[in-house]
Protein backbone atom coordinates (compact mmCIF):
# COMPACT_ATOMS: atom_id res chain seq x y z
CA UNK A 1 0.00 0.00 0.00
CA UNK A 2 1.03 3.60 -0.56
CA UNK A 3 1.73 5.66 2.50
CA UNK A 4 2.35 9.23 3.56
CA UNK A 5 5.43 9.58 5.69
CA UNK A 6 8.17 11.98 6.67
CA UNK A 7 8.30 15.27 4.75
CA UNK A 8 6.90 13.78 1.56
CA UNK A 9 4.37 11.24 0.46
CA UNK A 10 5.94 8.02 -0.65
CA UNK A 11 5.09 4.68 -2.17
CA UNK A 12 7.03 1.71 -0.95
CA UNK A 13 9.66 4.09 0.40
CA UNK A 14 10.60 5.45 -3.03
CA UNK A 15 7.89 7.24 -5.05
CA UNK A 16 6.99 10.82 -4.09
CA UNK A 17 3.22 11.21 -4.22
CA UNK A 18 3.38 14.98 -3.77
CA UNK A 19 5.57 15.30 -6.84
CA UNK A 20 3.36 12.82 -8.67
CA UNK A 21 0.21 14.83 -7.97
CA UNK A 22 1.91 18.13 -8.87
CA UNK A 23 2.98 16.65 -12.21
CA UNK A 24 -0.41 15.05 -12.82
CA UNK A 25 -2.32 18.32 -12.48
CA UNK A 26 0.33 20.47 -14.19
CA UNK A 27 -0.43 22.25 -17.46
CA UNK A 28 -0.07 20.01 -20.49
CA UNK A 29 0.28 16.79 -18.52
CA UNK A 30 -2.22 14.20 -17.31
CA UNK A 31 -4.97 16.24 -15.72
CA UNK A 32 -5.70 18.23 -18.87
CA UNK A 33 -6.95 15.00 -20.51
CA UNK A 34 -7.95 12.70 -17.64
CA UNK A 35 -10.58 13.02 -14.92
CA UNK A 36 -9.36 12.07 -11.45
CA UNK A 37 -11.55 13.24 -8.58
CA UNK A 38 -8.90 13.36 -5.87
CA UNK A 39 -6.68 15.49 -8.11
CA UNK A 40 -9.56 17.81 -8.96
CA UNK A 41 -9.17 17.27 -12.72
CA UNK A 42 -11.97 16.77 -15.21
CA UNK A 43 -10.31 16.21 -18.58
CA UNK A 44 -12.39 14.35 -21.16
CA UNK A 45 -9.94 13.61 -23.98
CA UNK A 46 -8.55 10.58 -22.19
CA UNK A 47 -10.18 7.88 -20.02
CA UNK A 48 -11.71 8.79 -16.67
CA UNK A 49 -9.13 7.21 -14.36
CA UNK A 50 -11.58 6.70 -11.50
CA UNK A 51 -13.86 4.70 -13.78
CA UNK A 52 -10.91 2.90 -15.34
CA UNK A 53 -9.60 1.49 -12.07
CA UNK A 54 -12.65 1.34 -9.78
CA UNK A 55 -13.64 -2.23 -10.64
CA UNK A 56 -10.05 -3.43 -10.55
CA UNK A 57 -9.54 -1.92 -7.11
CA UNK A 58 -12.82 -3.36 -5.79
CA UNK A 59 -11.81 -6.75 -7.21
CA UNK A 60 -8.67 -6.68 -5.09
CA UNK A 61 -6.05 -5.51 -7.59
CA UNK A 62 -3.08 -4.28 -5.61
CA UNK A 63 -1.93 -0.68 -5.96
CA UNK A 64 1.48 -1.92 -7.04
CA UNK A 65 -0.18 -3.61 -10.02
CA UNK A 66 -2.18 -0.49 -10.89
CA UNK A 67 1.03 1.52 -10.64
CA UNK A 68 2.69 -0.83 -13.11
CA UNK A 69 -0.21 -0.55 -15.56
CA UNK A 70 -0.10 3.25 -15.42
CA UNK A 71 3.69 3.33 -15.81
CA UNK A 72 3.42 1.13 -18.89
CA UNK A 73 0.78 3.40 -20.41
CA UNK A 74 2.96 6.46 -19.77
CA UNK A 75 5.92 4.85 -21.51
CA UNK A 76 3.97 3.12 -24.27
CA UNK A 77 0.54 4.66 -24.97
CA UNK A 78 -1.87 2.74 -27.19
CA UNK A 79 -1.51 3.45 -30.91
CA UNK A 80 -4.88 5.21 -30.94
CA UNK A 81 -4.01 7.42 -27.97
CA UNK A 82 -3.35 11.15 -28.36
CA UNK A 83 -0.91 10.96 -25.45
CA UNK A 84 2.72 11.25 -26.43
CA UNK A 85 5.10 8.49 -25.25
CA UNK A 86 7.18 9.41 -22.19
CA UNK A 87 5.20 12.54 -21.39
CA UNK A 88 7.03 12.25 -18.07
CA UNK A 89 10.08 10.06 -17.58
CA UNK A 90 12.34 8.55 -14.95
CA UNK A 91 11.47 9.27 -11.33
CA UNK A 92 8.73 11.69 -12.44
CA UNK A 93 6.96 8.93 -14.37
CA UNK A 94 7.27 6.64 -11.35
CA UNK A 95 5.79 9.34 -9.10
CA UNK A 96 2.84 10.02 -11.41
CA UNK A 97 2.08 6.31 -11.73
CA UNK A 98 2.26 5.92 -7.96
CA UNK A 99 -0.11 8.84 -7.36
CA UNK A 100 -2.65 7.53 -9.87
CA UNK A 101 -2.42 4.09 -8.23
CA UNK A 102 -2.97 5.72 -4.85
CA UNK A 103 -5.92 7.90 -5.91
CA UNK A 104 -7.82 6.37 -8.84
CA UNK A 105 -11.17 4.82 -8.00
CA UNK A 106 -10.71 5.44 -4.29
CA UNK A 107 -13.56 7.31 -2.55
CA UNK A 108 -12.81 10.09 -0.10
CA UNK A 109 -10.10 12.70 -0.17
CA UNK A 110 -6.32 12.91 -0.11
CA UNK A 111 -4.65 13.32 3.29
CA UNK A 112 -3.78 16.94 4.17
CA UNK A 113 -0.24 16.91 2.72
CA UNK A 114 -1.54 15.78 -0.66
CA UNK A 115 -4.82 17.73 -0.49
CA UNK A 116 -2.91 21.02 -0.46
CA UNK A 117 -1.12 20.28 -3.74
CA UNK A 118 -2.29 22.52 -6.56
CA UNK A 119 -4.56 24.56 -4.29
CA UNK A 120 -4.25 28.34 -4.57
CA UNK A 121 -2.86 30.03 -1.46
CA UNK A 122 -5.85 32.05 -0.27
CA UNK A 123 -4.54 32.79 3.22
CA UNK A 124 -4.18 36.52 2.47
CA UNK A 125 -7.27 36.94 0.26
CA UNK A 126 -9.82 39.19 1.96
CA UNK A 127 -13.60 39.41 1.85
CA UNK A 128 -15.93 41.82 3.64
CA UNK A 129 -19.45 41.30 4.89
CA UNK A 130 -22.17 43.09 2.99
CA UNK A 131 -24.38 44.42 5.75
CA UNK A 132 -25.20 41.43 7.92
CA UNK A 133 -24.27 38.83 5.28
CA UNK A 134 -20.81 37.26 5.11
CA UNK A 135 -20.15 34.70 2.37
CA UNK A 136 -16.97 32.62 2.45
CA UNK A 137 -17.11 29.87 -0.20
CA UNK A 138 -15.14 26.66 0.09
CA UNK A 139 -12.47 26.19 -2.54
CA UNK A 140 -13.48 23.99 -5.46
CA UNK A 141 -10.53 21.66 -4.78
CA UNK A 142 -8.32 20.95 -1.81
CA UNK A 143 -8.83 21.91 1.82
CA UNK A 144 -9.26 25.67 1.79
CA UNK A 145 -11.71 28.54 1.81
CA UNK A 146 -11.67 31.00 -1.07
CA UNK A 147 -10.79 33.71 1.44
CA UNK A 148 -8.34 33.34 4.31
CA UNK A 149 -9.36 36.64 5.93
CA UNK A 150 -12.70 38.36 6.43
CA UNK A 151 -14.08 41.46 8.12
CA UNK A 152 -17.51 42.37 9.47
CA UNK A 153 -19.13 44.93 11.75
CA UNK A 154 -20.25 44.05 15.29
CA UNK A 155 -23.78 42.80 15.72
CA UNK A 156 -25.94 40.24 13.98
CA UNK A 157 -24.27 38.30 11.18
CA UNK A 158 -25.22 35.46 8.85
CA UNK A 159 -22.17 33.44 7.82
CA UNK A 160 -22.62 31.33 4.68
CA UNK A 161 -20.31 28.90 2.89
CA UNK A 162 -21.37 27.63 -0.55
CA UNK A 163 -19.63 24.31 -1.25
CA UNK A 164 -18.55 23.73 -4.88
CA UNK A 165 -16.19 20.90 -3.90
CA UNK A 166 -16.79 17.20 -4.44
CA UNK A 167 -16.24 16.50 -0.72
CA UNK A 168 -18.40 17.62 2.23
CA UNK A 169 -17.53 20.76 4.19
CA UNK A 170 -19.05 23.17 6.67
CA UNK A 171 -18.12 26.48 8.24
CA UNK A 172 -17.89 27.08 11.97
CA UNK A 173 -16.62 29.87 14.17
CA UNK A 174 -14.62 29.84 17.38
CA UNK A 175 -14.20 30.55 20.26
CA UNK A 176 -16.68 27.69 20.76
CA UNK A 177 -20.32 28.70 20.88
CA UNK A 178 -20.09 31.44 18.26
CA UNK A 179 -21.79 29.31 15.63
CA UNK A 180 -21.51 26.40 13.22
CA UNK A 181 -23.29 25.47 10.01
CA UNK A 182 -24.23 21.93 8.96
CA UNK A 183 -21.90 19.79 6.89
CA UNK A 184 -23.06 19.97 3.26
CA UNK A 185 -22.19 18.13 0.08
CA UNK A 186 -21.32 19.64 -3.30
CA UNK A 187 -23.84 22.32 -4.28
CA UNK A 188 -25.07 22.90 -0.73
CA UNK A 189 -24.57 25.91 1.52
CA UNK A 190 -23.51 25.71 5.16
CA UNK A 191 -24.72 28.73 7.14
CA UNK A 192 -25.53 29.97 10.61
CA UNK A 193 -26.66 33.16 12.35
CA UNK A 194 -24.68 34.70 15.17
CA UNK A 195 -24.17 37.95 17.06
CA UNK A 196 -20.56 39.06 17.44
CA UNK A 197 -18.73 41.64 19.49
CA UNK A 198 -15.62 43.44 18.22
CA UNK A 199 -12.60 41.15 18.17
CA UNK A 200 -10.90 38.39 16.23
CA UNK A 201 -12.43 35.01 15.52
CA UNK A 202 -11.36 31.88 13.66
CA UNK A 203 -13.57 30.30 11.02
CA UNK A 204 -12.87 26.71 10.03
CA UNK A 205 -14.32 23.49 8.64
CA UNK A 206 -15.15 21.11 11.48
CA UNK A 207 -15.06 17.94 9.33
CA UNK A 208 -12.28 15.88 10.97
CA UNK A 209 -8.88 16.68 9.47
CA UNK A 210 -10.01 19.64 7.38
CA UNK A 211 -8.95 22.42 9.74
CA UNK A 212 -5.59 20.72 10.22
CA UNK A 213 -5.29 20.45 6.43
CA UNK A 214 -5.60 24.22 5.99
CA UNK A 215 -9.33 24.94 5.91
CA UNK A 216 -9.16 27.84 8.35
CA UNK A 217 -9.27 31.64 8.28
CA UNK A 218 -9.44 34.77 10.46
CA UNK A 219 -12.51 36.99 10.92
CA UNK A 220 -11.96 40.51 12.24
CA UNK A 221 -15.03 42.22 13.67
CA UNK A 222 -14.62 45.96 14.09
Amino acid sequence: MLAVSGCGATSGGSADLVNGKELFIGDGTCGSCHALERAGTAGTQGPDLDEAFLNARESGMKESVIEGVVAEQIAHPRNSSIMKPDLVTGDDARDVAAYVAFAAGKPGEDPPLLASVGVEDTSNKMTTAEGTQLEIPAAAAGLAFEFGKATAKPGKLTVAMPNPASIPHNIALKPPGEGAGPVVNQGGTSSFDTTLKAGKYTYFCSVPGHEEGGMVGELTVK
